[in-house]
């Protein structure tokens, strides 16, 4: 339990009651009390009390303080936003693949993290970590430890009869990785050999790999939803960002690549995002591919 009410200072309005997801708070008389045996630490009924009678011990308040801008504290209520400047936003943001040399500052850095974190969980769980690598160098060594696990994955594919055997234990992945992957990341691990082009990170000279706890009610949702906080949040804050799934792909099928970043057992890696001050830019927002919508009508 993490939530606590003054009932010196509480005046009964019932809010805290109404928002609340866990039944923690009900109203004994005309006094709301903590009468649930647990709290979500959602912060909806501190964030709901008009007489600054409750408090969530379980809330860190420093993740609310960014260190490169100041938020706004009071809650924006629902249609009160600019939609057409939201809309601008969300449509600008692109997947950067050319990045300038220059270091992203840490402040940045941690406030897109507490930007992520903003983010919805699946019943508040907020069992995400956030693992950075803050420099070029650090970007550098892990992407060559990732550029191992595709060579080796292509001496594999090249195998004929090893693709077949699998096939017929019902494991088509590495046929179907070499009928798909093979060609272009062949030629892209020799363009990095021969060239030294980044095949993976574009020269980015951040990185930030999301992932969560496998406990997590909904751990591959929480992470993502976070992900595309941070995407849009880089925007605003200048920099660029692309997301790098075939890394997340060798991330989940060799541990070893895990063990880098010292990553936890019982942590999966959901997005691995490029951050850096971009180098390039564009004229006007793209268009996108048309979309299956389906409008489902049901009745009793």
């Amino acid at each position: 339990m993490t939530t606590t009410i003054d009932t010196e200072v509480c005046i009964g309005c019932g809010e805290c009651v109404r928002v609340c997801p866990q039944d923690t708070i009900s109203m004994q008389g005309k006094i709301a009390c903590i009468t649930g045996d647990n709290s979500l630490t959602c912060d909806h009924c501190r964030a709901a009390c008009v007489s600054g009678a409750v408090t969530v011990s379980g809330i860190d308040e420093s993740l609310s303080r960014f260190e490169s801008f100041q938020a706004e504290r009071k809650w924006l209520p629902h249609g009160k936003y600019d939609i057409v400047g939201l809309v601008n936003l969300m449509q600008s943001r692109r997947s950067c693949r050319n990045y300038l040399e220059k270091p992203v500052e840490k402040t940045l850095l941690n406030d897109l993290v507490k930007i992520g974190i903003t983010a919805p969980s699946g019943s508040n769980c907020q069992m995400w970590s956030f693992n950075v690598l803050p420099d070029r160098s650090s970007v550098e060594a892990f992407a060559h430890r990732v550029k191992r696990f595709y060579e080796n994955l292509n001496q594999m594919a090249e195998k004929s009869w090893l693709r077949f055997l699998l096939k017929l234990v019902r494991k088509p992945e590495l046929d179907s990785y070499y009928e798909n992957y093979y060609q272009s990341v062949k030629e892209g691990l020799a363009d990095w050999d021969e060239n030294g082009k980044d095949l993976l990170f574009h020269g980015a000279p951040a990185v930030i790999i999301v992932a969560s706890k496998k406990e997590a009610s909904c751990p591959s949702e929480d992470a993502l939803l976070a992900t595309q906080n941070i995407l849009i949040g880089a925007h605003s804050l200048g920099l660029g960002t692309c997301l790098v799934g075939f890394v997340v792909s060798a991330m989940n099928r060799d541990r070893k690549i895990c063990d880098v970043i010292k990553l936890p057992e019982d942590e999966s890696v959901y997005a691995v995002i490029a951050v850096g001050y971009p180098d390039e830019k564009y004229q006007y927002v793209t268009g996108r591919k048309p979309a299956l919508i389906r409008t489902i009508t049901l009745s009793h």
